[in-house]
């Protein structure tokens, strides 16, 4: 009778000890369970990490340099406009081209025309069309000139203000000067030396 009753007593001790060692199973993989989304959204964080505040100022600073690119970005050469190494000024487009002997644009520019424009057509640049500097037709000192013409006594050509300005509303009436930034006026001082064609496209 008595070793009946231990018999019994082990056997409880067995079946409690596999219903802790069970528990603890069970609880060690609800705990896996809850952790292991919360692992994969970290891991998924981590190879897509936000941008940083200096890639995102940089990544602005390349917007703006590019929105600023656009005040000078390049415009189709206008067909019809002559071959070889020569300007080209559009009368419609208020724009400059400066095209090397291989066909290719070396600069673009928007100018400001004076109130008396040149006809349509083709000029060459000659040495005594060209002034470093001088007072201009509207009382402006400018810089770079480039005579290509003249229409009805007014002489017609490239120049820049010498304090980089550009003329702004109705231009001075007997006014022939087509007007750059110093820049852009610099450029066309070195390219349209003495025999450089000027072709004027409407």
């Amino acid at each position: 009778m008595a070793r009946n009753s231990a018999g019994t007593f082990v056997a409880g001790l067995t079946a409690a000890a596999l219903a802790v060692v069970g528990f603890l199973a069970y609880q060690a993989s609800a705990a896996q369970d809850r952790h292991g989304p919360a692992g994969e959204r970290g891991a998924a964080a981590s190879a897509s990490p936000s941008p940083s505040p200096g890639a995102a100022r940089k990544d602005a600073g390349a917007r703006e340099d590019r929105e600023k690119s656009g005040d000078r970005e390049e415009v189709a050469l206008p067909a019809d406009s002559g071959t070889g190494e020569r300007v080209v000024y559009s009368l419609h487009g208020d724009r400059v081209w400066l095209v090397g002997a291989n066909e290719q644009v070396t600069r673009t520019y928007r100018v400001v025309p004076g109130a008396v424009d040149p006809l349509p057509g083709e000029y060459t640049v000659s040495e005594g069309d060209r002034t470093e500097r001088v007072t201009g037709s509207d009382g402006v000192p400018v810089a770079h000139v480039v005579l290509f013409t003249q229409v009805e006594g007014v002489v017609v050509g490239f120049s820049a203000a010498v304090d980089g300005s550009l003329p702004e509303g109705q231009p001075k009436e007997g006014t022939g000067g087509i007007r750059s930034r110093a820049a852009d006026g610099e450029a066309m001082w070195r390219f349209a030396t003495a025999g450089t064609k000027v072709v004027v496209v409407p």
